[in-house]
């Protein structure tokens, strides 16, 4: 098997092609890396990959775009941890602001909608995949992981029936795996995973050999932990907000749109624990009914875009930023454009600025812990809840493709037999025949599209 290590060069085209193919929000994302990082190219182990990943499922803000940086910092120090986070979010900024100008002076087009009808079953049916990835690499069986199995089901509960907040879900799962592992129940001590695919080294006895990172290489000297370098990053990233952030101020004032976008934006990165789904509601009261910045179904439209271009589903807030420096004139009523293309700009740098600060600095403290059940147990426990989290998802995407959006209220209008139709068909093409998420989606689209010229949707 070869070993050899990627060149800083190979990974920058990985990273590159990964920004333009992350569909499938954060379980289809991390899917991708895990098939290529460890399946295919075998650059990082299993268990390294999903330290790393469960240490990013603790962090505020996306947990797919801060482990390719983790995994890029890894590999090639700070350049490439910075070179992959970029490269996750840069397509789908320039994509979201090209298909926002779009929207915004074109409008509705029959066709687009045609498209958008048939990719929200086909985003459903990737959510139940995320399910049945993550399931079955974190809970095998129940006879072997009944506790593991109690914690997913009611955080199942928890979070589509009695509304819990998901950072208490995270503390109690946490809470219980620190208890299992001192009472020695072995089921926390297997290898976490979430929503990662492939069948290597899944925790079942199977070596992790061939790998250019294996769980037994040593950490690099890069990753280890060092006061010094721990305090230049924490400046540096500090200087990163500060310095934009004081030009907004002193170009158009505390109260401008643009400086008010970049204060609540960086509040929001702050506090989306549980990825993107938590954090919308917060970012539909700020930018819908505090800051008018958007109306309620153009923020709909925008989770429908994010939903359905490469790159973290957070990158909604291109979107938001977009429509809202278009609407408000930050720059004019003769530069329409570069003004909106700024406030998403803008959006965009004080919603990921806190991911790379957050990997750059933990990542050394991470690394130290590597192996360690007292650790590890706890992250396991908080995968296993995250199971059924992502099944409450699929359940709330299920229920509201179930019922047509064109006669009238969700429960009150009728079953729509089509657009179920659609989901099953893409969850057997995910889960039977191991489609990609792509084709997935452009059939799922093609399917929409006629379905509606039908007059069946």
């Amino acid at each position: 098997m070869d070993t050899t290590p990627p060149t800083f060069f190979d990974a920058f085209k990985f990273w590159l092609k990964l920004g333009f193919i992350s569909f499938g929000g954060p379980a289809g994302q991390i899917a991708i890396m895990h098939r290529e990082l460890v399946d295919e190219k075998r650059w990082i182990s299993e268990g390294r990959f999903l330290h790393a990943l469960n240490y990013c499922m603790l962090l505020p803000g996306p947990e797919a775009q801060q482990l390719a940086t983790y995994m890029g910092w890894l590999m090639h120090r700070t350049l490439g941890g910075v070179a992959a986070g970029v490269l996750f979010v840069l397509p789908s900024l320039l994509i979201l602001i090209g298909l926002s100008w779009v929207y915004v002076a074109f409008g509705n087009v029959p066709w687009v909608a045609g498209l958008l009808y048939g990719i929200k079953p086909a985003v459903a049916a990737i959510v139940l995949q995320a399910v049945h990835r993550v399931g079955s690499k974190t809970l095998k069986k129940p006879a072997q992981a009944p506790v593991l199995w109690a914690i997913a089901a009611l955080s199942f509960v928890a979070i589509s029936v009695l509304n819990v907040p998901f950072p208490w879900v995270v503390a109690a799962a946490a809470l219980t795996g620190w208890m299992g592992q001192r009472w020695g129940l072995k089921q926390f001590a297997g290898a976490p995973g979430h929503g990662a695919g492939g069948h290597a080294n899944t925790g079942q006895g199977v070596p992790t050999i061939g790998f250019v990172i294996d769980d037994h290489t040593p950490t690099p000297p890069h990753a280890r932990f060092n006061k010094a370098r721990l305090a230049c990053v924490l400046v540096l990233g500090a200087l990163l907000w500060l310095l934009p952030m004081g030009a907004l101020v002193a170009w158009q004032g505390w109260n401008a749109t643009l400086t008010q976008m970049g204060w609540f934006f960086t509040k929001a990165a702050l506090l989306t624990f549980g990825g993107a789904y938590a954090v919308l509601p917060y970012v539909y009261q700020g930018g819908v009914e505090q800051f008018g910045w958007l109306t309620g179904p153009q923020m709909m439209d925008g989770l429908a875009l994010g939903e359905t271009t490469p790159g973290p589903l957070i990158m909604v807030v291109a979107f938001v930023g977009f429509i809202g420096g278009w609407g408000k004139q930050v720059l004019g009523p003769e530069a329409l454009f570069l003004g909106a293309a700024l406030a998403a700009t803008v959006v965009t740098w004080f919603t990921f600025l806190p991911s790379f600060v957050f990997i750059l600095a933990g990542g050394p403290l991470v690394e130290s812990t590597h192996g360690k059940l007292q650790f590890t147990a706890p992250l396991t426990a908080i995968t296993a809840a995250v199971v059924g989290v992502i099944a409450s998802l699929a359940l709330f995407f299920i229920v509201h493709i179930a019922y047509s959006e064109r006669a009238g209220g969700l429960f009150s209008s009728r079953i729509d037999a089509t657009a179920l139709l659609i989901a099953t068909l893409a969850a057997v093409a995910l889960l039977r025949y191991k489609l990609g998420v792509v084709t997935v989606i452009a059939l799922c689209a093609l399917a929409g599209l006629v379905a509606r010229l039908m007059g069946l949707g």
